[in-house]
């Protein structure tokens, strides 16, 4: 299945942007007549049809839509610090667009040792796993934001800080019921300070586990994802049975 982003797409006829152009027609050697299929990162799922097969204009004739395609009864929201080595989160990103995950926040902490961005960057990670994932959903990726004012003002229903300190903390089975919103705070990779756990607490922060052994940062964070999708995906079995 050829795969393409096009987010601007209205219309039953479309030129993809030339750069998909090229690859569509130069790389994949796709012609008139060929199938393809579109996704505009908001559900819309396009079976299409080459009408012309120009490299620096590819135009489609859409075939067939489906709306809502891949759509969920649920809300991964994970906040991060992004990691010193930025390769480790941009992995991160992959793996959990993959898995499914629906936005990201990455957290500027304490001890964080990233401190500057390229969201451009990551943005385009996330559209290279959307499109090799088959979904037609693209995972909002927010700014980057100072801790602080990110769980003073995060709405969600289901809140959780996932740290290393030792104390009370609960496994995300033990809260979490499938297809609520949930948002997943993970630190850096000095952890979060002391300051940065109680003020979470102090704003509706449940601290919670991801098992007995010490993650990097970016494990924890696809933990995180993979855990809340497979208690969902439980949910979803039991009730097909």
């Amino acid at each position: 299945m050829h795969l393409f982003y096009t987010p601007d797409i209205t219309e039953n006829l479309y030129a993809l942007p030339e750069e998909e152009s090229k690859h569509c027609v130069k790389v994949l050697r796709l012609e008139v007549g060929d199938e393809i299929f579109l996704i505009d990162g908001k559900g819309g799922f396009y079976r299409c049809e080459i009408i012309q097969a120009q490299p620096k204009r590819c135009e489609v004739r859409c075939i067939e839509k489906t709306e809502g395609y891949g759509k969920r009864d649920f809300h991964i929201h994970i906040a991060i610090a992004p990691t010193k080595n930025i390769e480790r989160i941009e992995w991160f990103l992959e793996k959990c667009t993959e898995i499914g995950i629906d936005e990201i926040t990455p957290l500027l902490c304490a001890h964080s040792e990233r401190k500057v961005i390229k969201e451009d960057r990551l943005e385009k990670v996330i559209i290279s796993a959307m499109k090799q994932s088959l979904k037609a959903y693209l995972p909002k990726l927010n700014p980057l934001t100072e801790f602080s004012h990110f769980v003073k003002n995060n709405p969600s229903p289901l809140k959780c800080i996932a740290h290393c300190d030792e104390g009370n903390k609960k496994s995300l089975q033990e809260i979490y019921q499938p297809g609520q919103e949930i948002t997943i705070l993970i630190g850096p990779e000095g952890d979060f300070s002391g300051n940065e756990i109680r003020l979470a607490q102090e704003n509706n922060f449940i601290p919670v586990t991801l098992g007995e052994s010490r993650l990097r940062t970016e494990t924890a964070g696809i933990v995180a994802c993979h855990s809340i999708n497979f208690l969902n995906e439980i949910k979803h079995t039991s009730q097909m049975k």
